[in-house]
């Protein structure tokens, strides 16, 4: 993989050459189209919590076109809530449900064939921490280096456990919030058409080049997104949408028909 280029301007819009990808978005809309399109993107990749495969696949379908394809994937929880760990799964072939062990996360992921990543790795309470990493080398395909909602420290630490682990890198806006999509994204040498081939150019280690923006505006879109922190990560919320048996991601829905009953937590 080529060594990383941190974009250092503020442009306007994305002014590398490549397909150039927003590889973790939270929100999809038409205002999040036309701001990806004004930005020079050629893709996005929409993982929103709690909401299972198929529904991402249609969205992901209605909002794409010709000028942008939109890629479905998921972010999941494994463990408890307490002690939660994300993983982001590109190019998954069947639903995975969220709060199942990490171990029978990395399991499922490694069957379907899909492109693990670790996004925000050592933030808070909520990801892969360097031991997970370790333990999880062989099916870990990519450390994110950069992320809006990080402290300096954040991103300097996850560059150096990248480095130090041989594990390929990426960056993503990780938009919960409109503005902050385009803020971040990667840069690979030739377009992908599926889900499945942009999985496979990161399970293969794809030369790519990794982009952020800087300056004031920037600065003011992290402040945003780390404010959004507070509710996203309350347990208020997730007693409201994951407690109960029904929620569309919980390993008790009836559409996973009882298959994760004996590697769920909840």
């Amino acid at each position: 993989m080529e060594t990383p280029n941190w974009q250092t301007e503020i442009p306007t819009r994305v002014t590398s050459e490549g397909f150039n990808v927003d590889l973790h978005v939270k929100v999809l809309d038409d205002r999040v189209v036309q701001r990806a399109k004004d930005r020079g993107l050629d893709a996005l990749v929409y993982a929103p919590h709690f909401t299972r495969l198929p529904e991402i696949r249609e969205r992901a379908e209605r909002f794409s076109d010709d000028e942008l394809t939109v890629f479905p994937a998921r972010e999941l929880f494994t463990e408890s809530w307490q002690r939660r760990r994300h993983v982001l799964g590109v190019g998954l072939s069947e639903p995975i449900p969220d709060f199942l062990t990490l171990e029978a996360t990395m399991a499922e992921l490694r069957r379907q064939d899909a492109a693990v990543l670790v996004p925000h790795p050592g933030f808070l309470s909520v990801s892969l921490g360097r031991a997970e990493i370790e333990a999880y080398d062989d099916a870990i395909d990519a450390i994110e280096v950069y992320n809006p909602k990080h402290l300096p420290h954040h991103n300097r630490r996850a560059r150096e456990w990248a480095r130090e682990t041989g594990q390929g890198t990426f960056t993503s806006s990780y938009a919960h919030l409109r503005g902050t999509v385009g803020e971040a994204w990667v840069s690979f040498d030739r377009s992908f058409e599926t889900a499945a081939d942009l999985a496979a150019a990161l399970r293969g280690g794809e030369p790519r080049r990794i982009f952020h923006r800087n300056g004031v505006r920037h600065g003011v879109r992290r402040a945003l997104e780390f404010a959004h922190l507070g509710y996203e990560n309350s347990w208020e919320k997730f007693d409201r949408v994951m407690l109960q048996g029904t929620a569309p991601t919980h390993p008790d829905h009836v559409a996973y028909d009882g298959a994760f009953d004996d590697v769920k937590v909840y």
